[in-house]
């Protein structure tokens, strides 16, 4: 079986991530983009808490993100200051409710019930499997299918000169092989 490309590791488990800080937002009444602004300004420094830098950072127009800070505003979650050299110039805060909100937005119980299956482990992830081990954790930890890629399957195997599934017994292509499934069972 062939190692994971990094890439794609760290992209299913950014799309696992975001699907969990989806779930959470729901919850609180708060979009995606309100989560990702909030948590920039948890994050940045005074030089970086503008609109504009806001917008540079999660790759957004500036129309978007002066409508989620307006929403964020509204809500009492972030405040607004005009800077004392250049009043073109704002600069934002977290406000103690956005930090509240934001603070129960994350999906951190996700990440300390993977960290539980990491080290309860037989083996402790090394550096060549790092990635996949804690993909396989955050995706038992959410009970989410792992939609992994078909050749990192335990499912996976390699028969009469081709690859072969055995969960479905089907002959695969060598491009079905590279593909994501959401059949796939971490190893």
């Amino acid at each position: 079986m062939q190692q994971t490309d990094i890439y794609e590791l760290i992209e299913c488990m950014t799309t696992l991530i975001r699907s969990e800080e989806r779930k959470k937002c729901t919850e609180l009444g708060l979009q995606p983009v309100h989560f990702q602004v909030l948590n920039y300004l948890s994050r940045c420094n005074k030089y970086s808490n503008t609109p504009a830098a806001v917008a540079n950072y999660l790759g957004m127009t500036r129309g978007t993100v002066s409508q989620s800070l307006i929403i964020l505003e509204k809500k009492g979650y972030i405040g607004k200051t005009p800077d004392a050299n250049d009043k073109r110039v704002v600069h934002l805060q977290l406000l103690p409710d956005g930090a509240e909100i934001l603070k129960q937005a994350r999906p951190s119980d996700l990440f300390h019930s993977a960290t539980s299956i990491l080290r309860s482990s037989d083996s402790p992830p090394s550096d060549a499997n790092v990635f996949q081990q804690a993909l396989t954790a955050l995706q038992k930890t959410s009970h989410s299918q792992s939609f992994g890629v078909c050749k990192t399957c335990r499912n996976f195997s390699e028969k009469d000169g081709g690859f072969f599934c055995q969960l479905t017994q089907e002959k695969l292509s060598t491009d079905d092989s590279e593909q994501i499934c959401q059949e796939h069972n971490p190893v």
